[in-house]
């Protein structure tokens, strides 16, 4: 994998080159001091990955990725480098929403050695992902890699001596079905807020129910992810705020580095509790933290949506929603960034409809209004 750094510190490039160059199979193609230089560069050295700092002088993070956009061409994957601040936080979804792969946040820390070992964690993951994305691509392409032959990317299709189970669990599910949901939950990571940016508006202001969102994110990022999904959907979107009752037609962003779960309020309505709760699977917010929460408090009471991301947080909190028969969606594989916190429940046989992104809020608002059908 061949990596172009674009940062305008001179200290942060040559760190973060020295970070990525101590993972196996990565080499560094060159470095940029600012985004003009990185696009002729990536011209020039075609690497795989560019690592790109969001606030640069000349041309920002954002600018540079509407270039190669208005280019095509070959496609080079993105990792966007961002600080922590409300300003960098809005740079950042912007470059989300124009095909960033993810972010890492810069390290806060004055030691080199702590500074080292954040990046590590951070990109450890991200980088692995991209590898698969590479080598899929390359597949695609009629090509080979280095790796051997790939594992199976889905399951082989049910043979005909599966169908009679499958029509029997079927109808076992729709006998079990309970009520119409009265809460729509979505947990969702590496992806995310292109993902939400194309699934919530399509979903109606008079939805009827509200909508819980797990957003793998850390502080800030959040806040600013709500205000740039606000103004394009029809329900009210907003960071979800401690003691606060949940309304119909509003969804509820978790804010990054807290946990969210819901509590019976004045009535058994349902209200917000955040936390400082250790994380799970490593992510706080944790998807089943949330997810745990309805399974206790509201059963039966909830659909889940499960969306592109790494890992597999999510899994353990649907085995618990299924028991009082949650209709589960997951994201497919084809529209996901990262096929694997869906992968992840459906490999677990705790889904009931796997969907391309684009049909997802069709199926939420059939399944609000008209059950499982």
């Amino acid at each position: 994998m061949r990596v172009l750094v674009a940062d305008d510190s001179i200290l942060f490039r040559r760190l973060l080159s020295d970070v990525l160059a101590s993972f196996p199979g990565v080499e560094i193609a060159g470095t940029a001091s600012n985004g003009r230089i990185a696009l002729q560069k990536i011209e020039e050295l075609k690497p795989d990955l560019l690592t790109l700092d969001i606030e640069m002088p000349e041309m920002d993070g954002v600018a540079v990725l509407e270039a190669l956009r208005r280019r095509g061409g070959r496609a080079v994957e993105v990792i966007v480098v961002s600080a922590v601040s409300p300003r960098a936080g809005d740079l950042t979804m912007r470059a989300l929403e124009r095909g960033a792969f993810d972010f890492i946040t810069k390290p806060d820390t004055g030691s080199p050695a702590q500074a080292r070992a954040a990046l590590q964690a951070e990109l450890a993951p991200r980088l692995r992902a991209i590898a698969h994305r590479l080598e899929v691509r390359t597949i695609l392409n009629g090509g080979s890699f280095a790796g051997g032959q790939p594992a199976p990317l889905r399951a082989a299709a049910p043979g005909p001596a599966d169908a009679p189970l499958d029509g029997i669990a079927q109808r076992m599910q729709r006998l079990s079905h309970p009520a119409r949901p009265e809460m729509v939950l979505i947990g969702v990571s590496t992806g995310g807020p292109s993902a939400l940016a194309l699934l919530l508006p399509g979903i109606p202001g008079d939805l009827g129910v509200p909508i819980l969102i797990v957003q793998h994110m850390p502080p800030v990022f959040t806040k600013s992810l709500a205000d740039n999904l606000a103004p394009k959907c029809a329900v009210r979107v907003q960071e979800a705020a401690h003691g606060e009752m949940v309304e119909r037609n509003t969804a509820y962003i978790a804010p990054g580095g807290r946990q969210m779960r819901i509590e019976a309020g004045p009535g058994g309505r349902p209200l917000v509790e955040l936390t400082d709760d250790p994380p799970e699977n490593n992510c706080r917010p944790a998807v089943d933290y949330l997810f745990r929460s309805a399974a206790n408090r509201f059963p039966g009471r909830a659909m889940a949506v499960i969306l592109t991301g790494m890992g597999s947080d999510g899994t353990l909190g649907l085995r618990l929603l299924k028991r009082h028969s949650c209709f589960v969606i997951a994201q497919d594989e084809a529209s996901s960034v990262v096929y694997g916190m869906p992968r992840a429940a459906v490999d677990a046989g705790v889904t009931d409809a796997v969907l391309p992104l684009g049909a997802i809020a069709g199926r939420i608002v059939a399944t609000v209004r008209g059950g499982w059908g």
